[in-house]
């Protein structure tokens, strides 16, 4: 079985089109959804094994990120990621014939919580390190990560490097700069940049915009799910405490719980033969 991405496209809520590759060709399917300001080629090794287990796994770039579509207007407020993600689970439905897994780290778990808050899009749900009640130390340490270089960019791959590098020091640095082309722009000034829209944190609807209102929002379409539910934390995570679990805990029983030991926020990067298993497991 060729485990090599097939590409595909979606659209999203407003008609904005989103690149997606595909892995595998099975009967059952797994939609997964990055964090802010990643790829869906963060998503390359944990589609590969689900590949494997008999998935067709489908990596999406979400709005303004990767090598989607940019939105006029600067509308990247958690409710357009979520309206995107009720879209994308019922097009995948049409398209393969069955509803999908929602696995989504970070953003792409708000906006998969916040879909099935909106429609029954999806038949299970994986949120990888995000929850309602997010520790704001932690978003704090991600948005000043991510604003540091949003519009000035690097003068070197090497440097932008550097930037990961201090930002993730508990990860092995790999042995080239290769891969970190996947997540950056060469634009005419000869600058790399990333592979976001920086109107994403800056724009007319910037995700942050809706902070005083959103997790209200997020713990009712908690307190509603009714899907098989995992919650998958990073046991070095700055995003989710063990007190934010216990919460979300509380407002979804049913809910099943893995901390995942040695991983920070960005769970499937730091391990992801741990994480893999825990949702393969889960899914059976």
């Amino acid at each position: 079985m060729s485990l090599q991405p097939r590409h595909a496209s979606f659209l999203g809520h407003g008609g904005n089109r989103l690149a997606a590759d595909l892995y595998g060709q099975g009967p059952r399917v797994a939609l997964l959804l990055h964090g802010g300001g990643q790829t869906r080629h963060a998503w390359r090794a944990t589609a590969r094994k689900l590949a494997e287990r008999g998935f067709t796994a489908i990596c999406v770039d979400q709005r303004g990120h990767g090598d989607s579509e940019w939105v006029a207007g600067g509308h990247y407020g958690f409710a357009d990621f979520g309206r995107d993600a009720v879209a994308l689970g019922r097009q995948v439905e049409e398209r393969f014939g069955a509803r999908a897994t929602a696995i989504g780290a970070s953003l792409g778990g708000i906006a998969s919580l916040h879909a099935l808050g909106q429609a029954p899009c999806f038949s299970s749900l994986v949120l990888v390190d995000i929850v309602p009640r997010m520790e704001e130390q932690g978003v704090r340490h991600v948005q000043g990560f991510m604003r540091a270089h949003a519009r000035t960019g690097f003068a070197t791959i090497e440097e932008a490097a550097e930037s990961v590098a201090a930002y993730l020091p508990h990860r092995r640095r790999p042995p080239s700069v290769e891969g970190l082309k996947k997540n950056l722009r060469l634009k005419p000034d000869g600058r790399w940049y990333w592979h976001w829209d920086p109107a994403f944190l800056d724009g007319g609807r910037p995700v942050d915009g809706e902070r005083a209102t959103i997790v209200q929002r997020l713990e009712d379409d908690a307190r509603g799910l009714t899907v098989p539910t995992l919650l998958v934390r990073g046991a070095s995570s700055d995003i989710v405490s063990p007190a934010s679990v216990e919460a979300f805990l509380a407002l979804v029983p049913h809910a099943r719980f893995v901390d995942v030991g040695g991983a920070g926020h960005m769970v499937a990067g730091d391990k992801n033969d741990v994480f893999a298993e825990a949702i393969l497991d889960f899914l059976g």
